[in-house]
């Protein structure tokens, strides 16, 4: 079968260059007919593709550049031929290489109002995650069977014993350096003594419970997150819907739980780590003995500082947990999910526990604990 190769004829008619289009404008069929179509120049053109056989966007890009460059006319097209020159005259625009600079003060206004946005959906996320987690509890505290103690169990030793010589250490380590700095500042004024008293009131009233809140959200609630991020990619947790079996119940209230109860030993073994240090170092470098640093500790600590870490390490506990926890089931998509909700959890825990931390502190100045 012989196919018409793509040609054109010219003619003079009424003062205008005629350019009458036989065979295939295609790809296959085209052959010279980009360099032929160069050489041809007048005032008027008109295109007339009557008579071609077929179409495709190559031909088609050959007529539009006379349009775009002569300023010629079309006639003669059918529907379909159009329909396609419409298309490649849309398509053929600029593409930009680089998007439009846009200006900083609009920027950092948009990078601020989109992380606002992002901050009260995730708030409105935990409070709704904090009202799963009441409706569990109270399920399993109607139904005492559905509680699972090797679960928690577990949880205790993955928080809290696995976490002691770490959280010690850090506790020894930041008793020394207040020692230290706060021998260096008094030293100035002969009041080398009181080096006791701002290692007791800080370590146990904040420096403690603080600490292992924040070595506790980068440890234990980045592995939450974590884990139940996998689980959700795995779809284990769509499984256990399936069967019956509520993740809340199963997943979360065991961690939550076993952070609650081990918050306030770890941050009260903390309290103690730092008071060590703080104690070796006024031993060796103020000549300050451990008995006269334990008398003078007894003097100047009140229960109060004691009572108030108590009470807000277990609400530490909880935040964080629960932020580890919510992230990790909000994962979908792919495994970078997994590393983006861990480090949102780890960054949200730390940052609402420093919130809470100074809502305490003016609670308990209110209520007289200084």
């Amino acid at each position: 079968m012989n196919v018409a190769a793509a040609d054109f004829s010219q003619s003079e008619e009424n003062g205008a260059c005629h350019l009458r289009f036989t065979g295939r404008l295609t790809l296959a069929r085209i052959g010279d007919l980009p360099e032929r179509l160069e050489e041809v120049h007048a005032e008027k053109l008109v295109a007339d593709v009557s008579q071609v056989e077929r179409m495709d966007t190559v031909g088609a890009w050959l007529i539009h550049r006379l349009v775009r460059d002569q300023g010629a006319e079309v006639v003669g097209a059918d529907e379909d031929q159009a329909l396609l020159l419409q298309q490649v005259a849309q398509s053929d625009q600029l593409v930009k290489v680089r998007p439009d600079r846009t200006p900083p003060l609009y920027r950092v206004l948009g990078q601020v109002g989109e992380s606002t946005s992002v901050a009260l959906r995730s708030l409105l996320g935990l409070l709704a995650f904090f009202g799963a987690l009441l409706i569990a509890t109270w399920n399993i505290i109607k139904h005492p069977s559905r509680f699972r103690f090797n679960a928690v169990v577990q949880r205790f030793e993955v928080v809290g014993v696995h976490a002691l010589g770490i959280i010690g250490l850090m506790s020894f380590l930041v008793g020394i350096v207040i020692a230290q700095q706060g021998a260096v500042q008094l030293r100035q004024f002969g009041a080398e003594v009181f080096t006791i008293n701002l290692i007791g009131r800080s370590a146990v009233k904040e420096l403690g419970v603080l600490m292992t809140a924040i070595m506790v959200a980068g440890r234990s609630g980045s592995a939450f997150a974590a884990q139940l991020g996998a689980m959700k990619l795995s779809e284990e947790v769509d499984a256990m819907r399936t069967i019956g079996v509520s993740p809340m119940e199963v997943l979360v209230f065991p961690r939550v739980l076993a952070t609650v109860l081990m918050m306030p030993l770890l941050g009260f073994y903390a309290a103690l780590c730092a008071l060590v240090g703080g104690g070796l170092f006024t031993w060796i470098s103020l000549d300050i003995p451990p008995i006269t640093f334990v008398q003078r500790i007894r003097e100047v600590v009140p229960m109060t500082d004691l009572w108030g870490a108590l009470i807000k390490a277990p609400v530490f506990g909880l935040i964080i947990a629960m932020a580890g926890c919510f992230q990790g089931l909000q994962v979908e998509g792919d495994a970078e999910e997994v590393g983006l909700r861990t480090t949102t959890a780890v960054v949200q825990g730390i940052f609402l526990v420093i919130v809470l931390d100074a809502f305490f502190a003016v609670f308990f100045t209110e209520i007289g604990w200084i």
